[in-house]
């Protein structure tokens, strides 16, 4: 399991402004990414290292 203790998570910018669905990210560690629901922060939390998760990212975007 990472330590995430130094982490300093954001908030995505997708997430509502309603108090729904959150996610929140940290990229700060070396060599990994971490992913959490804030309405959970102290529950698990996925990890990815920084090159799956620019291929998940770069996945996942929205063509407008």
């Amino acid at each position: 399991m990472a330590d995430l203790t130094e982490a300093h998570w954001r908030k995505s910018t997708r997430s509502g402004s309603n108090g729904g669905d959150c996610v929140e990210v940290a990229e700060n560690l070396p060599g990994l990414v971490a992913v959490r629901d804030s309405k959970d922060p102290t529950g698990p939390a996925l990890t990815f290292s920084p090159a799956a998760w620019t291929s998940f990212v770069q996945a996942t975007k929205v063509e407008h």
